[in-house]
């Protein structure tokens, strides 16, 4: 029997807007999605599993996987390196199985670029502020760490537009319910283009 279509979804926000909670949230209520898990030069945090929560390699090993065509999108994040195992995203779409990347706005074009029927998803906080306090709460960075953070968030944010669709994580519930639907091709509530959306959007990141 011919494996049936599968489709590459990939997803960004600005550090502190929930995408990792939310990523995780929608693979344990949807076990048939396989999340790609991407390499990091970056130090593991203690909560993290090597293998489970990031790929952790060193930067020469980066560089080698680079050279040899492994990586299928890559950039530089906060002085880390981070990327897209090629082999595993094409190794599961194969199998049939939709994949989800994780990744940031940088990594989303380049997947563009090679993978151009992939779909892309941005998430955003409700507000600057409410970033802001999801940033301090975690206690992981220091608060020159997290200003910086807060200034590249803006960043991070001006770029929404060249995504698919945009999920506002006000309350995680209602986030991954509205993932879950632009998985399932019915998220036009969430879709770039709806004008109700563009509004909420535009309130958000000034």
């Amino acid at each position: 029997m011919p494996k049936r279509d599968a489709k590459l979804f990939v997803i960004a926000a600005p550090s502190g807007a929930g995408k990792t909670t939310i990523v995780k949230a929608l693979v344990a209520r949807n076990p048939q999605l396989r999340f790609s898990i991407s390499y990091t030069t970056r130090a593991k945090r203690r909560t993290e599993v090597d293998g489970v929560d990031y790929l952790f390699v060193g930067v020469d090993e980066f560089e080698r996987l680079k050279e040899d065509g492994e990586l299928l999108e890559f950039a530089e994040v906060f002085d880390n390196f981070y990327a897209t195992s090629r082999s595993q995203v094409e190794e599961c779409l194969a199998e049939g199985q939709n994949v989800v990347l994780e990744i940031d706005w940088q990594g989303a074009r380049q997947v563009r670029t090679s993978m151009p029927e992939c779909v892309t998803i941005f998430i955003l906080p409700p507000s600057i502020e409410e970033l802001e306090r999801r940033l301090r709460d975690r206690r992981t960075d220091s608060p020159e760490v997290i200003e910086r953070r807060l200034r590249d968030a803006q960043d991070d944010m001006s770029h929404w537009d060249e995504f698919d669709y945009v999920i506002i994580n006000d309350e995680l519930e209602q986030a991954v319910s509205d993932l879950e639907r632009v998985l399932a091709g019915s998220g036009e509530a969430c879709a770039r283009s709806n004008v109700a959306l563009r509004r909420v959007v535009s309130r958000i990141i000034g």
